[in-house]
């Protein structure tokens, strides 16, 4: 197995109008030995074409790529010692499951003996050893994946690549393969990177998750540093399910105090702008942003509705009306009108609420983020 770097990598291609289209843009990366990284982001903005460099499927335009040690901006793909999982499991529908996955090693001119040990064991791992002389067209969609990952991890890569491998899948399928693919990178210590558009899919398998924008890597963190400490508006609003809560407006000091005060929007008469006392221990980093454009984020968790938290001041609380009730079994979403925006709460099951319900709301000041507001779509985390 072996470390990945990617130092200021960039790949231009030309649009149809003969404009320069920047799919990657100065991205610099590390994946370190036995890791698994998930590189995640929307659809678009170049999470695929990494990869390809990396495998040596297009050439960058500029910056080098090491794998264990060495730069391989000139080596062809095959002796990059990468092996890649597509989002298709792309199978030869006349090989059984043992020829496809035995294939790539015979065209290396591996001893016969070795295959046959290489692939038998691979499925004995991925749980196939059943299905070795069926055919693709035989076999369930998780099965045909699980043949496409043993094909790239007989040939024992120092790195593994895997462009949306499951995308394809239902849910429940989906589900039982990130766990299998958890398990598979830990029992045999792969460095493996991983490329997703699904946040929760990022969250739930990597050990490490770099999130991507328009071909720049916004932040690279533990996903609980991810979900806690958003570098920019970007991953505030990417990560997590339901998004982050945003509100714009300013802060203002009211005695020892400070006071975030959310701008009005539009001539609603039911729009009431929020006011809300943030924790006295940030005071000290929050005055020299007094008077400035400021965005306040606040997770669907961190609002409690309904039964408030006992001497609960009148002023850190607001009224809402319920439009929708979204039950979802251990939690449910109550989304929120009635300000100048609308609103998502996560509460439990028990909470019951109901359409057209005006409800009180408190927001945990403890646990709101603050962001530059001067630049609205990237704005850099305060606190």
């Amino acid at each position: 197995m072996a470390q990945v770097v990617l130092e200021h990598l960039t790949k231009v291609f030309k649009g149809p109008a003969g404009e320069r289209v920047r799919a990657v843009d100065n991205t610099c990366l590390s994946v370190e030995d036995k890791e698994l990284l998930v590189l995640v982001g929307p659809s678009g903005c170049g999470k695929t074409t990494t990869l390809r460099l990396i495998a040596g499927l297009e050439e960058p335009t500029a910056g080098a790529i090491s794998i264990g040690g060495q730069v391989v901006n000139r080596l062809p793909p095959k002796d990059r010692d990468v092996a890649m999982v597509f989002q298709n499991s792309a199978l030869y529908p006349h090989m059984s499951v043992y020829d496809n996955m035995a294939f790539g090693l015979k065209l290396r001119r591996c001893p016969r003996a070795e295959i046959d040990q290489r692939v038998r064991d691979a499925a004995q791992t991925l749980n196939l050893t059943a299905c070795l002389d069926r055919r693709p067209a035989t076999l369930s969609g998780g099965q045909r994946q699980r043949v496409a990952l043993g094909r790239a991890l007989v040939r024992r890569p120092s790195l593994l690549l895997l462009d949306e491998p499951l995308s394809n899948l239902d849910a429940p399928t989906r589900l039982q393969m990130r766990a299998e693919i958890t398990r598979l990178q830990r029992r045999l210590g792969a460095t493996m990177l991983y490329v997703t558009h699904d946040q929760i899919e990022a969250l739930t398998l990597g050990q490490r998750v770099a999130v991507m924008k328009d071909g720049v890597i916004q932040q690279v963190a533990a996903p609980l540093a991810l979900y806690e400490q958003p570098a920019n508006l970007f991953v505030a609003g990417f990560i997590g399910s339901p998004p982050m809560n945003f509100f714009d407006g300013t802060l203002r000091e009211e005695g020892t105090a400070i006071m975030f005060q959310e701008a009005a929007r539009g001539h609603a008469a039911a729009a009431r702008p929020i006011a809300l006392p943030l924790d006295t221990a940030l005071a000290p980093r929050l005055r020299e942003y007094l008077g400035k454009p400021i965005v306040l984020g606040i997770r669907p968790e961190r609002i409690h509705c309904g039964s408030l938290p006992p001497n609960t001041p009148p002023e850190r609380t607001c009224q809402a009306v319920v439009e929708l009730v979204q039950p979802m079994g251990a939690e449910t979403y109550l989304h929120l009108a009635g300000h100048t925006r609308p609103i998502v709460a996560r509460v439990p099951p028990a909470h019951l609420a109901h359409p057209n319900e005006t409800i009180r709301l408190v927001f945990d000041s403890r646990h709101v983020h603050l962001f530059d507001g001067t630049l609205r779509d990237g704005g850099s985390a305060i606190v």
